[in-house]
């Protein structure tokens, strides 16, 4: 016998509720503690009952229900949220996942699958360790001066404001970084202190080594303050810093240096997506398809790569047709060139987004947070359910 999983059903439908209660009664270790029709009652049950698994239909009164799923993660963080609806377009996926549902399944529920992931529910339940859903999101390019930097503190910035989650920005480029001057910080400790102490740190003592962005969930690590200290970052503690950040983020986003050396491959195999930086021009086109080239000895499919073009004008003499026949991959985005903004915010040390927050760069940044975040969630639904290929 294991342990007893509580379920908490909240479900306008008597009928639906019978048919969940059915399929529950075939699972071993499973006790219904309550059943509800109203979301709020449901609601103050459920935030009280600590470890637990809630599920909630979100078909009718959606925007309540996502509510009432993002209160209960803030009030009760050991809650597992199942979602359950008949609408399953991508958006309607995108959304629930987003509010903080672990899973989501279609209605009418098939029991087959629906057995299959309470048990594996169960033994993620059973188990004391955190789950791992940290995505770490890396900005790679092996030519320098193409703006970088500026996608990774955006991109950063942006994952932090969406999601409300705490986000990491790590500093990569060990010798000549520039991510704390993106942002006016002057962090007290930096890489070298951080990953020679990872593991004497406690999650509170982490965060406080780390350095807050202004009153933001983002948190950063800085490149050494003392260039001489970075050679003695290893690998190995590239690794280990990425395994422990994973138990306190839920992104990590990582500016890498054009150096191609055993701490860039560490952190690339760590990451879940590289973003390939590129900008329209000759030289940056060949230095973008010997990256490619890279990444196609190092084994890594072509979903983990994706190609970013940076200062985009239209009407460039060359094509993105182009660009994508010689590289050999598609381009996943576009951003625009705003000289001006960009340059203000980088001088300011801000983000686009508090130059100006409806300037076309600064949108452009929250569509591509956005974006990358999806994709990321499909990813993970993909892999649960490969039958459900959902496309961002």
């Amino acid at each position: 016998m294991g342990q007893t999983l509580n379920v908490i059903i909240i479900d306008k439908e008597e009928t639906s509720r019978n048919i969940i209660k059915s399929y529950l009664s075939s699972v071993e270790d499973i006790s219904v503690i309550g059943e509800f029709y109203d979301f709020d009652l449901g609601y103050d049950f459920a935030k009280d009952n600590g470890r637990c698994l809630v599920l909630i239909d979100v078909s009718q009164e959606q925007d309540k229900s996502l509510s009432l799923i993002k209160k209960l993660k803030e009030n009760n963080k050991d809650a597992f949220i199942i979602a359950l609806s008949a609408k399953t377009s991508t958006e309607t996926i995108i959304k629930v996942m987003r509010a903080g549902a672990k899973e989501f399944l279609n209605k009418p529920l098939i029991q087959s699958e629906f057995t299959e992931t309470l048990n594996e529910l169960k033994s993620e339940f059973e188990n004391t360790e955190i789950p791992d859903t940290c995505k770490i999101i890396s900005t790679f390019s092996n030519k320098g001066g193409i703006g970088k930097t500026s996608i990774a503190v955006n991109l950063a910035v942006e994952l932090a404001q969406i999601s409300k989650e705490k986000v990491a920005l790590i500093d990569l480029n060990l010798q000549l970084g520039d991510v704390a001057t993106f942002l006016d910080m002057n962090p007290p400790f930096a890489m070298d202190y951080i990953a020679n102490n990872i593991h004497n740190l406690n999650e509170d003592e982490l965060l406080k080594t780390m350095s807050k962005y202004k009153n933001t969930s983002l948190y950063v690590i800085a490149d050494p303050l003392n260039i001489d200290n970075s050679k003695d970052i290893t690998a190995e503690q590239i690794k280990n810093l990425l395994a422990v950040l994973k138990k306190t983020f839920s992104y990590i986003v990582i500016d890498i240096g054009t150096n191609i050396d055993s701490k860039t491959i560490a952190a690339l195999d760590s990451s879940d997506l590289i973003l390939l930086i590129a900008i329209v021009n000759l030289p940056a086109i060949r230095s973008t398809q010997r990256c490619m080239d890279l990444f196609n000895r190092l084994g890594y499919s072509s979903d983990k790569i994706k190609l970013v073009l940076n200062r985009y004008m239209e009407n460039e003499d060359i094509k993105t047709s182009d660009i994508e026949e010689v590289v050999k991959q598609k381009v996943y985005w576009k951003i625009p060139n705003n000289y001006l903004t960009m340059m203000s915010a980088i001088n300011k040390g801000v983000p686009v987004n508090e130059i100006n927050s409806e300037s076309n760069i600064a949108l452009n940044y929250k569509d591509f947070a956005s974006k990358v975040s999806d994709y990321l969630i499909t990813q993970k639904l993909n892999k649960n359910y490969g039958k459900r290929e959902l496309k961002i």
